[in-house]
């Protein structure tokens, strides 16, 4: 390890992904997390960034639904420019890798944001890859998506996802409408698959995951209720040990009662923000699709109140999270780093404090999870508080 490119930051609590740690550092090599140290067992002649008073230093949090942010539509602007805007947007609130998400739009937009999000990877540590929320839909649980863009997959649709590609794709469907073999064959092709936006039933749902749906997009919302008779999506996701489910906790998309149940389950939760334009920017409104979406009383919604996406930062995710469905703060902050990193195959490199591990670091006050500085693969973002 060179002196002249490590460095350590030092806190009053680390939570390593697994274990919470008083009084020590997090040592870094470039962009690489060397070790996790009591804060006297530091070096004397590197740089060490000492955090005032209680506060805690984590994982950065990893967010795969990020429609916008900065006063940007990521489906307006599938620039890198926009990314980048972006991604700078969601750092204030301890975002530190994200997946850029295109909501249902035409062919040549999904073929815009696959060329953007391309050219951003390497330039932008923080964009791990795309998130495609459609257009693949069920039109009976369309919610805030244009009806006029979902449709089925064409075989130039299946030929250009299955390129090889820098970084990951998620892409959100309705199982059950897809033609058969659809779903089997972009799993193989190491597409990451999650139901979301869905008329399935149970049945359909489990012969989905038997075939390599891993994922539920923003369980609960956008999909078949759970009921006595036919308990859906839902009931299947809540017994399958082996699915990771994203969680919108703002107090609005799902009432903590049922969030906490899917607390209960065999799956892995994950927090998600589902974040739109408003989201570190300053105008209240935005056009989606044709129709305008306000936010009001802290949610973004259309003239006849439908929900389109959140006003939430994944700072305040975790906050909810801890308040509103008593969850322990070292748990909060799992589903926002170790358990996306894992549903998305970067277990091994995101979500943790360990030797080899990126340097993704998000230091906060505890009380209020305001966020007092970020690094990404080891460089301090801007707006980060003198320390």
């Amino acid at each position: 390890m060179s002196k002249a490119t490590s460095f350590a930051v030092a806190a009053a609590h680390l939570f390593d992904g697994l274990t919470l740690h008083a009084n020590a550092a997090v040592l870094v090599d470039r962009s690489t997390i060397v070790a996790v140290l009591p804060r006297a067992d530091l070096p004397v002649d590197i740089t060490i960034h000492d955090l005032p008073g209680n506060s805690w230093i984590c994982p950065g949090f990893i967010d795969l639904q990020v429609n916008g942010g900065a006063d940007l539509l990521f489906n307006d602007h599938p620039t890198p420019d926009a990314i980048s805007a972006i991604a700078a947007a969601h750092r204030k609130f301890g975002t530190t890798s994200f997946l850029p998400t295109l909501i249902s739009d035409t062919p040549a937009k999904m073929n815009a944001a696959l060329e953007a999000v391309q050219a951003s990877i390497d330039a932008q540590p923080s964009v791990l890859g795309i998130h495609l929320e459609g257009p693949f839909l069920s039109p009976a649980k369309a919610g805030i998506h244009d009806p006029r863009a979902i449709r089925l997959p064409s075989p130039e649709d299946e030929r250009i996802l299955c390129l090889p590609r820098k970084g990951k794709i998620l892409m959100t469907l309705a199982p059950e409408e897809m033609p058969r073999g659809f779903v089997a064959r972009l799993a193989r092709a190491g597409i990451h698959l999650s139901l979301g936006h869905s008329m399935a039933t149970y049945a359909q749902t489990k012969e989905a995951v038997a075939e390599g749906v891993t994922g539920f997009t923003h369980l609960f919302n956008a999909m078949r209720p759970l009921a006595s008779r036919e308990p859906g999506p839902i009931a299947a996701a809540l017994e399958s040990g082996d699915v990771w489910y994203g969680l919108i906790v703002d107090g609005a998309h799902v009432d903590p009662a049922m969030l906490r149940l899917a607390l209960r389950g065999a799956g892995h939760p994950m927090l998600v923000t589902d974040a739109m334009p408003p989201v570190g920017g300053h105008r209240r409104a935005f056009m989606l699709g044709g129709r305008e979406i306000t936010v009001r009383s802290g949610r973004c919604m259309d003239s006849e109140g439908t929900l389109a996406g959140a006003v939430l930062d994944m700072a305040t995710a975790v906050r909810n999270c801890v308040k509103l469905l008593g969850v322990p703060l070292t748990q909060a902050l799992r589903f926002a780093s170790a358990h996306p990193a894992r549903f998305i195959g970067l277990g091994h490199a995101l979500g943790r404090f360990a030797p080899g591990y990126r340097a993704d670091i998000v230091a906060f006050e505890p009380s209020t999870l305001d966020v007092l500085a970020t690094w990404v693969a080891g460089a301090r973002c801007e707006g980060s508080i003198a320390i």
